[in-house]
C-alpha cells in the first residue's frame, strides 16, 4: 500500500510539474501575439489617440551583437577630432647653444636645453595629428541602427507621440507633456526623434531644447550609438514614415 501511494503522488508531481512548464510558454506566445509590431500612439497629455502598425524590416530585425559593438566603436572613434599635439625637442622656441662645457663639470654631458629632461624643453614621444576616423559601409550601418531600435522596442522602451507641434513653444508645457508619457525614473534620459522637415516642427525643438536628459534628433541624423544610449526613445508619429522611406531607398 505505502508503495501504491508513493506512486500515485510521484505522477501526480508530474503532471503538476508539466502543467506550470507548459504555462509561461503559453503566455508568452499570446503576449508576442498581442503586442507583435503595433504600437500605440499617445497625445501630449498621455492619452491613446490610435495604435499604429510598425515596418518589420526596420523594428523587427534580429539582434547581432558584434554588429552593433562595431557601429559604436565606429561612431565614436569618427568623433575624435586627432588635433592634440605637442612641441618635439625641434620645435620649442629655446637657445640651441650649449648650456655647459663638455668636460670638467663632473656633470653628465649636454648640449642644448631644449632636451625634453630639462623644464621648458621638449616632449618625447608626446601626441601629433591623428586621423582616428574608421568606416562602415551604409548598408552595415542601416543594418546596425534597424537592430538596435528592434532590441529598444523588445525592450519596450519605445514610444510614438503626436501632436506635439500643436504645443505652446515653452519648455514647461513640453516637461509636461514628458512626464505624462514616459516611464518614471530617477534621471531622464530621452531621445526625442522628429522629422526631417524642421520648420513644422522649430516650436517642439526650441521648447525641448534646454530641458535637462532630453536630446532632440531628426530621423535623418539617427544613429546606433543614440538610440543604445537612450533609455527612452519618442518617435513623433511622422518620424517613423521618414525612416520607412530610407529603409526603402
Amino acid at each position: 500500500m505505502p508503495r501504491a501511494k508513493a506512486q500515485v503522488k510521484s505522477s501526480k508531481s508530474k503532471v503538476i510539474k508539466k502543467e506550470t512548464s507548459k504555462a509561461p510558454k503559453k503566455a508568452v506566445k499570446e503576449l508576442s501575439k498581442q503586442t507583435g509590431l503595433k504600437l500605440s500612439v499617445y497625445s501630449a497629455t498621455g492619452r491613446v489617440l490610435e495604435s499604429m502598425s510598425l515596418p518589420k524590416e526596420i523594428f523587427g530585425v534580429e539582434e547581432n551583437k558584434s554588429l552593433l559593438a562595431q557601429a559604436v566603436r565606429v561612431y565614436l572613434a569618427n568623433q575624435r577630432s586627432g588635433t592634440a599635439k605637442s612641441k618635439s625637442r625641434g620645435e620649442v622656441n629655446i637657445s640651441t647653444r650649449k648650456i655647459y662645457r663638455q668636460k670638467g663639470t663632473g656633470r653628465a654631458r649636454h648640449g642644448a636645453a631644449s632636451a625634453p629632461i630639462f623644464v621648458g624643453g621638449g616632449v618625447a614621444f608626446g601626441p601629433r595629428p591623428h586621423d582616428f576616423s574608421l568606416k562602415l559601409s551604409k548598408n552595415l550601418r542601416r543594418k546596425a541602427l534597424f537592430m538596435a531600435l528592434s532590441s529598444k522596442l523588445a525592450e519596450g522602451e519605445i514610444k510614438i507621440v503626436s501632436g506635439f507641434e500643436k504645443l505652446e513653444p515653452k519648455t514647461k508645457n513640453m516637461a509636461q507633456a514628458f512626464a505624462k508619457i514616459e516611464k518614471e525614473g530617477k534621471k531622464r534620459n530621452l531621445l526625442l526623434v522628429t522629422p526631417d522637415s524642421t520648420e513644422k516642427y522649430v516650436n517642439v525643438v526650441k521648447a525641448a531644447r534646454n530641458i535637462k536628459g532630453v536630446e532632440i534628433m531628426p530621423s535623418s541624423l539617427l544613429n546606433t550609438y543614440q538610440v543604445l544610449k537612450a533609455k527612452e526613445l519618442l518617435f513623433m508619429k511622422e518620424a517613423i514614415n521618414t525612416l520607412k522611406e530610407s529603409a526603402a531607398k
